[in-house]
C-alpha cells in the first residue's frame, strides 16, 4: 500500500472540490481509491485548503478548459467537411 504524503492529499482535495471533476475521475486520475479520496476530503475541510476566490477561479478555468475542448472539437469536424467538399469538386 501506498502512503502519500499530507501535502498530496490536500492537493487531492483541493482538485476534487474545485476543478468541476467528479469525485471518480479525480481519484482515477490521481490512482487513489474513490473511498480513499472520500476519506481525505472528510478529514481536510475546504476552509483550510481553498479560499472563495480561488475556488471562483478554479471553477471558471474548468468552464474554460470544457468550452475550449468543445471548440476545437467543432473545428476539427469543419475541417473535415472542407476536406471532403473539396474532394468532390475534383
Amino acid at each position: 500500500m501506498m502512503k502519500h504524503t499530507e501535502d498530496f492529499k490536500q492537493e487531492a482535495v483541493r482538485i476534487a472540490l474545485t476543478s468541476g471533476l467528479s469525485r471518480r475521475r479525480v481519484a482515477a486520475d490521481l490512482g487513489v481509491g474513490l473511498s480513499t479520496l472520500g476519506k481525505w476530503i472528510s478529514q481536510y475541510r475546504p476552509t483550510d485548503l481553498v479560499s472563495a476566490p480561488q475556488a471562483d477561479l478554479a471553477r471558471e478555468n474548468e468552464r474554460l478548459r470544457l468550452e475550449n475542448r468543445i471548440l476545437k472539437e467543432e473545428r476539427e469536424i469543419l475541417k473535415k467537411a472542407t476536406q471532403f467538399f473539396a474532394s468532390l469538386g475534383k
